[in-house]
């Protein structure tokens, strides 16, 4: 049964919007944990847009699964990820003008550097994955920097079918295929994969369903559907699509 990774990023959002306490992402956090969520995501941006510092320091003191924090590869980041020990830190580009991540992490072009603070994080017992493109350059380069865990970008996939799936659709597959065939040459390599991007409700399954793929980080359409529903309910759905079988 593939894992789900729930990223409250969005709940943040919706606080930041007015300035305010509420509503609190830490409280997100455990409606997410206790509707079955196998893990809590967050990205902490360098200009603070949405999660802030103190919303990391409590995460790490009340997520009873596991934290993943995405952040860029800079020195603040990885001295932040150092004070706060999540259990896994995700590198992540980051650009200031970006609405959300708009593509994967070159590791190809910066192999060097990206080693240098994987191995850090490593020694301080922080579990690394890099969030790559489904290509195979930036696999191999993945593999090269000593990392455990890759996360693939599944936004271009999620593009390709945002109001459902279509079968014949010639994108869609093409799409899907990229995302398949870099889980097994991920798993060639002793890569363990991650997926994750603009997943939504109705087009999960076929992700979920590959069998390399270990878990999947999706925020805002859930936090989109908990905004109608409510969290624990908006997580419960998302599993069962993720797994109708295991939920029937």
């Amino acid at each position: 049964m593939t894992k789900l990774g729930v990223n409250i990023d969005h709940i943040a959002t919706i606080r930041q919007a007015r300035g305010a306490v509420e509503p609190d992402p830490v409280a997100a956090a455990v409606l997410a944990e206790l509707a079955g969520a196998d893990g809590i995501t967050v990205h902490l941006r360098s200009d603070r847009r949405h999660i802030q510092d103190r919303d990391v320091r409590i995460l790490r003191e009340t997520v009873t699964t596991r934290l993943n924090i995405e952040m860029a590869v800079t020195n603040e980041m990885i001295g932040l990820a150092l004070k706060f020990k999540p259990d896994t830190v995700t590198l992540v580009p980051e650009r200031p003008e970006e609405i959300t991540t708009e593509g994967g992490l070159d590791v190809a072009s910066s192999v060097e550097e990206i080693r240098a603070a994987v191995e850090k994080l490593s020694e301080a017992g922080i579990e690394v994955s890099l969030f790559i493109d489904p290509e195979e350059t930036q696999l191999v380069s993945a593999f090269e920097t000593g990392a455990p865990l890759i996360e693939l970008n599944t936004a271009a996939y999620s593009e390709a079918v945002p109001k459902g799936l279509k079968d014949h659709d010639a994108l869609f597959l093409s799409e899907l295929e990229k995302i398949t065939s870099s889980t097994r040459l991920g798993e060639q390599e002793g890569l363990r994969v991650l997926a994750g991007h603009g997943l939504t409700y109705r087009n999960v399954f076929p992700i979920s369903a590959i069998q390399q793929v270990e878990e999947l980080n999706i925020g805002h359409n859930i936090v989109a559907r908990a905004a109608l529903v409510g969290m624990k309910r908006a997580v419960i759905e998302m599993l069962a699509a993720m797994n109708p079988v295991a939920q029937a």
